[in-house]
């Protein structure tokens, strides 16, 4: 624990200071083993990093602004503070999910670390590349990039750093949470579906939708193998949709995405672009139901 407190703070690249160290090791510790239990118990789509992020934030903060750590260096360590805890969390519930995976199929631990690390340091390599591409092309805040989290993140420290934090919206907040929790529903994504963009709630609810009617079907062999063929092709296409979004990155920081843009040339009327827009997604889900509920079996 002392290694790990000295390496963050005498790491220059971390503007954090003894304080800001020893905070980052203590809420490291404690998140890291709820992300692992919460992974290991229920699954990687349970794993709360947003919300341990910006707990970390709103503590981190009210600490550095007590003891003297105001204005900008203040800022910057708190948002390196949430940033380190948020990748600890991420990266235990990561690991915690492939270690019980491994398990299942009966693979080695050890092994299995080996390839963890190369994970993170290839990830971490391209991560920052990815970032500083999408910021070059249409930059963060932008209609494009909205970046709800970080900018509920940055809210919350020049909030507190400022001393104009809506606090009486946040126990609101709070008081909803608790109430929710009460009656049975899940905290955690009515919690996501209160804060993100329609846009992004949207396609959330069909999802939700369509995952209720799986839950419902009658045959319990079917119903397992149907939610597994639907979870892998969903995955697949978020991979999918995120691979894309990075090639359009590339077209754009090279001036060249205006070739396939194609909402100039073809002139629709707003009515008929957005049916447009419904028929593709129509057809995304239709291709989802075709994947996994009207899969043909497998002939032995």
């Amino acid at each position: 624990i002392l290694v790990l407190t000295l390496a963050v703070w005498l790491v220059p690249a971390i503007p954090v200071s003894l304080i800001g160290a020893i905070i980052v090791v203590i809420f490291g510790f404690f998140f890291a083993t709820v992300s692992s239990r919460m992974v290991g118990l229920v699954g990687s789509s349970n794993n709360p990093v947003s919300g341990m992020a910006i707990a970390t934030l709103l503590i981190a903060t009210l600490i550095l602004k007590l003891t003297g750590e105001a204005g900008a260096s203040g800022m910057q360590a708190a948002i390196a503070i949430g940033s380190i805890i948020c990748i600890v969390a991420a990266i235990s519930g990561d690991t915690s999910q492939d270690l019980k995976t491994g398990y299942l199929l009966g693979s080695t631990p050890k092994k299995q670390q080996y390839g963890e690390i190369i994970g993170v340091v290839a990830s971490a390599l391209a991560i920052g590349a990815t970032l500083y591409l999408l910021d070059s092309a249409w930059g963060f805040g932008s209609e494009e990039l909205a970046a709800p989290q970080a900018t509920l993140m940055k809210m919350v420290i020049e909030g507190i750093m400022e001393g104009n934090l809506p606090w009486g919206l946040i126990f609101i907040g709070v008081c909803i949470a608790v109430f929710v929790e009460i009656v049975g529903i899940p905290v955690l994504p009515f919690a996501i579906g209160v804060y993100l963009p329609v846009q992004l709630n949207a396609c959330i609810m069909v999802g939700g939708i369509i995952r209720l009617f799986f839950d419902r079907m009658k045959e319990s062999d079917k119903k397992k193998e149907t939610i597994n063929d639907g979870v892998l092709f969903c995955s697949g296409m978020i991979a999918g949709e995120g691979l894309v979004g990075i090639l359009l990155a590339v077209l754009a920081v090279f001036g060249v995405g205006d070739l396939i843009d194609l909402s100039g040339v073809l002139n629709l009327p707003a009515p008929v672009a957005n049916i447009g827009a419904l028929v593709v997604f129509a057809l995304v889900i239709l291709s989802l139901l075709k994947f996994s509920l009207w899969k043909k079996k497998d002939q032995k």
